[in-house]
C-alpha cells in the first residue's frame, strides 16, 4: 500500500525525515521542472526548490488537508518562491540600469583625450632615448610578442645579451617616465 503525500507531509510535520525524503523524491522532480519553466535557469531553479523544501520542512505542520491537497500546497510553495526570484531579479536589473542611467558620465572625454596625447608623447620621447639595439630588442620582444630566445635568433645574438638589453632598456624607460 502506497502512503499518500497528505500522510506524508502530515508525518513531516512532526519530525519525520523519512517521510521528507520520500515526499521530496516523489514531488521534487515536478518542482523542479516548474521552478525552471519560472525562473529560466537550471541553478536558479535548483535554488528555489531548495529554498521552497526548507520551508516545507518548518512550515509542514500548518499543512490543512481541508484546503487542497498536499501536492498542491508544495507546488504552490514552490510556484511563490520562483515567482518572487523573478520579480526580485527583475527589480534587482531595474534598479541598475536606473542607477547608471542617472549617475554622472565621470569622465571628461575631452581631458581624457588630452592626457592620451601627453602620455603618448612621453612614451615616444623616452624610446627615442634608448640605444639602437635597446629599442629593436624591446620592440621584438613587446611589441612583436616574440619571446627571448626568438627575439635572440632574429637578432643573432645569444639570448643573454637580449635580456640584458631589454633589462637595461626597461630600466631607461622606468627612469624616463618618473619611475624608481
Amino acid at each position: 500500500m502506497e502512503v499518500q503525500p497528505e500522510e506524508l507531509l502530515e508525518a513531516v510535520a512532526t519530525g519525520d525525515r523519512d517521510a521528507y525524503a520520500t515526499l521530496f523524491d516523489a514531488l521534487a522532480p515536478r518542482n523542479l521542472a516548474l521552478a525552471r519553466r519560472v525562473v529560466a535557469s537550471a541553478s536558479l531553479a535548483e535554488e528555489v526548490v531548495q529554498d521552497a523544501w526548507l520551508q516545507v520542512w518548518r512550515d509542514a505542520a500548518s499543512f490543512d488537508r481541508s484546503r487542497g491537497s498536499a501536492t498542491a500546497w508544495v507546488t504552490t510553495l514552490v510556484h511563490r518562491r520562483a515567482v518572487d526570484t523573478v520579480r526580485h531579479d527583475s527589480a534587482a536589473n531595474r534598479r541598475d540600469i536606473a542607477y547608471e542611467a542617472a549617475r554622472p558620465s565621470g569622465h571628461d572625454t575631452v581631458s581624457e583625450a588630452a592626457v592620451d596625447r601627453d602620455e603618448t608623447r612621453r612614451v615616444r620621447r623616452c624610446l627615442d632615448g634608448l640605444t639602437g639595439r635597446q629599442r629593436e630588442a624591446i620592440d621584438l620582444a613587446y611589441f612583436g610578442g616574440r619571446t627571448y630566445a626568438e627575439v635572440a635568433a632574429v637578432l643573432a645574438v645569444n639570448p643573454a645579451t637580449v635580456k640584458t638589453r631589454i633589462r637595461d632598456g626597461l630600466q631607461r624607460l622606468r627612469t624616463c617616465m618618473g619611475g624608481l
